[in-house]
């Protein structure tokens, strides 16, 4: 017991971090949910579900909600099937292969400001590499104002979450693919089994548990993709790229309604809890069919 007890001393440092950081600020905020707080005066009142209510039934959050929702879907979808396919051509461990890996990888450790910033300047309409691009190639017809125009200013960001991202899912498959045994390979070709066949029945359902962990991170930073949409559209044009975040942050800092922008970071809280509980079960499951 007396070395149970030295040993759990070494859990108190990232248990106090935990609590400070994360404990106690979400306590925190369910409180002043409850609330009618500015963020600024010393006094409040409580106002019960109000603020939850406001929240739900106000026009904004509804949009951020469904932007949000058509966001994550987009780099999901895009971001599994880029970095499955990379992961693919360049599991192998070969010099060039592994050159490519780190040069995927190299947008994964810059900071989400700077990558909104530099894709800000090529997305400009006017001075942007992609619409010169686009012209000196012929295609002027394609140019667009990629993230001023509200019908692709979300896709256009949901692109550049994906080239940022693609590259460090991919080392996930990698692992995943890496630890597959080659006698099972072996095996479903000598079956005759074709190389879609192989895929389907042993490589897929073995990625079970690299699939959960790229499709639930890759949700999580959709959600999350505060710094990124802050950079590069502040939720604009006309809150065609608001998500949750930055309504969040707009509520608290923009209209310093604190109590309100509480109660809505305990309801986006809850909705990626319940989504990422949903995706696990469904991918376990779908691993169990196999």
């Amino acid at each position: 017991m007396k070395n149970r007890f030295q040993l759990s001393l070494f859990l108190l440092p990232g248990l106090l971090l935990y609590v400070g950081l994360f404990v106690f600020p979400t306590l925190t905020g369910l409180f002043y949910s409850f609330t009618d707080w500015d963020g600024v005066s010393p006094s409040y009142a409580f106002v019960g579900l109000d603020n939850y209510k406001d929240s739900l039934s106000s026009i904004v959050f509804r949009k951020a909600f469904g932007n949000n929702v058509e966001f994550m879907l987009t780099v999901v979808i895009a971001q599994i099937f880029i970095s499955l396919v990379l992961a693919l051509l360049l599991v192998r461990n070969t010099k060039t292969r592994v050159m490519l890996r780190a040069l995927y990888f190299l947008p994964a450790i810059l900071s989400s400001v700077s990558v909104g910033l530099i894709w800000a300047f090529m997305y400009d309409p006017s001075i942007g590499l992609i619409n010169y691009g686009l012209n000196e190639a012929g295609m002027s017809g394609i140019a667009r104002n990629w993230i001023g125009d509200p019908k692709i200013a979300i896709f256009s960001i949901a692109a550049v979450q994906v080239w940022a991202h693609a590259g460090q899912m991919m080392i996930v498959f990698i692992a995943g693919l890496q630890g597959i045994p080659a006698e099972l390979y072996e095996a479903a070709r000598m079956d005759g089994g074709s190389k879609w066949q192989v895929f389907r029945t042993v490589t897929w359902p073995l990625l079970a548990p690299s699939a959960t962990i790229v499709v639930a991170y890759t949700t999580i930073q959709s959600f999350k993709a505060f710094d990124l949409i802050f950079t590069m559209t502040d939720g604009g044009p006309n809150y065609a790229t608001e998500i949750l975040t930055t309504y969040i942050y707009h509520t608290a800092f923009g209209s310093y309604s604190f109590g309100l922008a509480s109660a809505g970071s305990m309801i986006f809280l809850v909705l990626l809890a319940l989504l990422t509980l949903l995706q696990f079960k469904a991918l376990r499951a779908d691993r169990v069919s196999y």
